[in-house]
């Protein structure tokens, strides 16, 4: 079972802040934070990826990724809104060939411009896509003897996402869980595999009650990087307007997902499926709020690009266990379906780190290094990068390459692309960045300024 979030920052989890020193746990302030038991259990009784990233930090590329195990530059979905290509096999592809029932509940962002279309025609191997709908972030849903739809509406009838009265059956996070809670009791006689896709806590930041008020007595403060200095920063990472962000009602969307995530994993221990069932809990990306005086996502800064990943399966997983090496959501397809003994199609392009699921103790001898890139087509796109567990490599259309070093500089304020004693690893990244741009053909790296700047990085 996957779990996703959409545009959630890894700071709001429990079990990501234990890995981070107080300043960077606590960036909105000392003791400021939302409690999240039931994602930690997952994390405690399962592995944890510290350094999971998304292969594009934004919506469709990234879903489009992690479902296909292709780079968003050969799905179709470089950016959002476009249809993902329809010879795409997806995981769930595979598994319903093999005689699991499979299901999609929830967001997917992977049909194009319909809003909210539910149950999109083209299935990719998701059987029942009943309460598949493309687009859209709405905060209260219904059924009707016509099928699912939102329930919010202005009084013209057009649909909008304000609460409008929502409660703990039609908020959208409760109602998609119910639907999911459904769809394992009429399969749990089956293997089933089910993705359930959250919208929140994607904006706009509005949640039911009582999680409106939960945390609207904290003293929020702006992180430390919100009035950094633009002089000598690069484009991807100064200054931008930023909208209204509401932390409380951010943080109540967190909490209530983490409760009905604690709903679907009682009624798993209820019905002794718990023991047996792969849960996979991530995001399509992360959202800066505030970090850098930016908030939601596109760019290569950690707030934005890395994104929760942890894998419960207690019959095969060490509990407790932590991986450093940096991975991203192309790797997804490809490793769970070898994890559930399936062979997965040539045409997937992620690595395969199912064995170090079940060895995480041997990550040392596994490299560490992942990639990632802009939205945009041809000739739109703004950086690449080459990331490892503590070194990001960053090249950029209109600035000169940058090296960031998280262990030195967690803030990702400094450019250490000139210091002497980094030459090597630099120009080593940067051969890792030239083979994954020959051998995926991404075209921001074929006859542009980055592909110079690359080349003249490995002379």
């Amino acid at each position: 079972m996957v779990i996703q979030t959409d545009e959630h920052n890894f700071r709001t989890l429990g079990c990501y802040r234990d890995h981070l020193d107080s300043e960077q746990a606590f960036v909105w302030g000392e003791g400021i934070n939302v409690e999240t038991p039931r994602i930690d259990f997952l994390a405690q009784n399962g592995i944890t990826f510290t350094k999971f990233y998304a292969s594009t930090p934004v919506c469709s590329p990234s879903r489009a990724s992690l479902v296909s195990g292709m780079y968003p530059q050969n799905t179709g979905v470089p950016k959002n809104d476009l249809p993902m290509i329809d010879d795409v096999i997806t995981y769930s592809k595979v598994l319903e060939e093999n005689g699991y029932k499979t299901g999609f509940i929830g967001k997917w962002h992977l049909d194009g411009t319909g809003k909210p279309q539910w149950a999109p025609e083209r299935k990719f191997g998701f059987t029942d896509n009943k309460y598949m709908y493309n687009r859209g972030h709405w905060k209260k849903l219904e059924d009707t003897s016509d099928g699912p739809r939102v329930a919010g509406s202005n009084d013209d009838g057009n649909i909008n996402y304000d609460l409008d009265g929502a409660d703990e059956t039609s908020f959208t996070t409760d109602f998609l869980t119910d639907r999911s809670i459904e769809f394992i009791e009429i399969n749990k006689d089956f293997p089933f595999s089910l993705y359930l896709s959250y919208p929140d806590p994607h904006g706009p930041d509005r949640v039911r009650p009582p999680y409106d008020n939960m945390y609207t007595g904290m003293s929020f403060e702006a992180p430390l990087t919100y009035d950094k200095s633009d002089e000598g920063v690069p484009s991807w990472a100064a200054k931008a307007k930023n909208a209204g962000l509401n932390q409380a009602q951010y943080f109540g969307m967190v909490k209530c997902i983490d409760d009905n995530i604690g709903r679907i994993i009682d009624y798993l221990k209820e019905n002794d499926l718990i023991d047996n069932t792969i849960i996979v809990f991530t995001s399509d990306h992360g959202d800066l709020r505030g970090e850098h005086h930016r908030h939601n996502k596109g760019v290569p800064l950690e707030a934005s690009a890395k994104i929760p990943f942890v894998v419960y399966y207690p019959s095969k997983i060490p509990a407790g266990s932590v991986v450093k090496n940096a991975f991203n959501t192309v790797d997804f397809a490809p490793t769970m379906l070898k994890l559930m003994g399936q062979d997965f199609p040539a045409k997937m392009e992620g690595l395969d780190f199912s064995e170090l699921l079940l060895s995480p103790e041997r990550q040392s001898a596994w490299q560490d290094i992942t990639f990632m890139r802009s939205t945009g087509l041809p000739g739109e796109g703004k950086w690449v990068a080459a990331v490892t567990s503590r070194y990001k490599l960053v090249l950029s259309k209109n600035d000169e390459p940058w090296l960031i070093d998280i262990e030195t500089d967690p803030d990702e304020l400094i450019n250490f692309i000139n210091e002497t004693d980094k030459s090597q690893i630099v120009k080593d990244l940067a051969t890792k960045l030239r083979e994954y741009a020959g051998k995926y053909s991404d075209p921001f790296l074929q006859g542009t300024k980055m592909a110079d700047d690359l080349d003249a990085l490995i002379l």
